[in-house]
């Protein structure tokens, strides 16, 4: 499949609902977020409030039709002044969207992106069994930072996480 018209918009508080309705239907593939229930609205407010745009995004990805297919927000990593050019990356797909290059396009404005919002480092929480999202973050330089082995528990079965990072310059995105 190609990659659909699309355009890149930061978040309005009343995009949290399709965000939340996209980030819910990842839950059950058990490959995605560790959440074991599907979130509400209100359970991710407080989430999406400490985002803004000129430090800590959510992107949606609006489709031609109108609709959000995607989003992608940054995280401050571990709450530490020390660690405030450190972020990591979140990404979601509408599983309609998903395969069809909305992921590269959401990664390579992410990386461009690092200059303007003070970030030297982006980091990448993955199960060690999701392959895709590994796979796709490699392509862009991303490393094995770290591994916790069967950290997670699935439906009774045990996962291992992986931290994906890469670090990011002015110069080279």
């Amino acid at each position: 499949m190609s990659l659909p018209a699309y355009t890149i918009h930061d978040a309005e508080p009343s995009d949290l609902e399709r965000i939340v309705d996209i980030y819910n239907s990842t839950i059950a593939s058990r490959m995605v977020t560790a959440d074991l229930e599907p979130a509400t609205v209100e359970s991710k407010r407080a989430w999406f409030d400490a985002h803004s745009p000129d430090k800590r995004p959510i992107w949606i990805v609006r489709m031609e039709d109108g609709e959000i297919g995607a989003w992608l927000s940054y995280q401050s990593f571990y709450g530490r002044p020390a660690y405030q050019a450190t972020a990591e990356i979140s990404i979601y797909i509408d599983e309609k969207h998903r395969a069809r290059g909305l992921g590269s396009v959401l990664i390579e404005r992410a990386l461009r992106e690092c200059p303007r919002l003070g970030l030297t480092t982006l980091l990448g929480f993955v199960f060690g069994h999701n392959e895709p999202s590994l796979r796709l973050l490699r392509r862009f330089g991303f490393e094995q930072y770290g591994f916790l082995p069967r950290v997670a528990v699935l439906d009774g079965v045990e996962r291992d996480l992986v931290i994906m990072g890469r670090k990011v310059s002015a110069e080279q995105p």
